[in-house]
């Protein structure tokens, strides 16, 4: 099998370093690794593989070294700004930010889901929201099982989806200090606003969940709507997902098809108190779902509990399972390189 040249781009931060485990436990085909942050970051070393790598600065010719796949984790600006960039010279950007995720010419794709996406990318593939990555996994079964008709979240999202700043301000308001990464404190609290409001009265986050979540499973006219929160939980977001199903269930086959889709584990017997948590998740790369049961209040409704870890599965799993996923069809010629 050949081996591939692979930039972590955003190295330093909380989704880079987690693309680095996630790589180190993968073990994918890789001659070299290249990684990259900015300019004050540039000259560290971390420690990858049993090795200590120099970080190198991003800048405009970072991507002029033979590279096949870049892992972005940098924020939108920067990929709006570089992914281009590298796009240009050959290489295939697996893109963490919402900079393209919405863009009709880039897949937005979760591997167990729509791998086959990967196929049209024009150099750009998308890794989708954190919180919309495990609804993908637990909603597609049902989908190819019975169709979705409309599909009501309400999440309960940590802090570390806002990043190093959201962790701090949960550390420190247990200390008492003042919040500075959100309006107010999130210690001993929940806020029911992740990014800003739109004029539609919803937040950017929950219209991310919406338009994702049509993107993702390829219907424009699945009914969705959203509230999510922010919750005083270091690690792991939790998401009651309510779904109306176009056909009708049993729920002993319901489960069993939950059970028997990829990247999804079911925990559900609540006589023994066991059902998802953050808490079990973290730190790992499946979804968990559990608390499955109908929907009394309407034909063909189930409620569904989803919890997974956002930096690995969220994120930083997400994102090197597509690069698996792309290097296996290059191999075996699904797509050129």
């Amino acid at each position: 099998m050949k081996k591939y040249n692979i930039a972590v781009v955003g190295a330093t931060g909380m989704v880079g370093r987690t693309f680095l485990k996630v790589l180190e436990e993968m073990n994918l085909p890789v001659e070299n690794y290249y990684l990259f942050a900015s300019a004050r970051s540039a000259g560290k070393t971390l420690q990858f593989l049993g090795k200590e790598y120099t970080i190198l600065e991003l800048d405009e010719h970072a991507f002029d070294r033979d590279i096949d796949i870049a892992l972005f984790s940098a924020g939108g600006s920067t990929s709006e700004k570089y992914a281009p960039i590298a796009a240009a010279k050959g290489c295939v950007v697996i893109d963490n930010s919402s900079a393209w995720r919405m863009d009709p010419e880039v897949p937005l794709v979760v591997p167990e889901v729509n791998p086959d996406d990967i196929k049209w990318h024009k150099g750009i593939i998308a890794n989708p929201n954190c919180s919309t990555i495990q609804a993908m996994v637990a909603l597609r079964p049902l989908q190819l099982a019975y169709g979705i008709r409309r599909v009501i979240y309400s999440t309960y999202q940590a802090v570390s989806g806002a990043g190093m700043g959201g962790y701090a301000d949960l550390e420190n308001g247990i200390k008492g200090e003042a919040p500075k990464k959100f309006n107010h404190p999130i210690f001993n609290n929940c806020l029911p606003q992740i990014d800003v409001f739109l004029d539609n009265g919803y937040t950017k986050e929950e219209m991310k969940m919406v338009n994702e979540t049509r993107k993702i499973l390829g219907d424009d006219s699945m009914c969705i709507t959203a509230t999510t929160v922010r919750v005083p939980v270091f690690d792991c977001h939790s998401e009651s997902i309510n779904v109306e199903l176009k056909k009708p269930f049993d729920l002993a086959e319901l489960k069993a098809i939950l059970a028997a889709a990829p990247g999804l584990v079911v925990q559900d017997d609540p006589a023994n108190a066991f059902y998802p948590m953050a808490v079990t998740a973290k730190g790992k790369n499946e979804t968990f779902v559990g608390r499955i049961r109908r929907d009394e209040s309407i034909e063909n409704g189930v409620n569904l509990w989803v919890v997974a870890d956002n930096i690995r599965k969220g994120a930083a799993t997400n994102a090197v399972q597509i690069a698996s996923k792309l290097i296996e069809m290059w191999e075996n010629g699904t797509i050129k390189r």
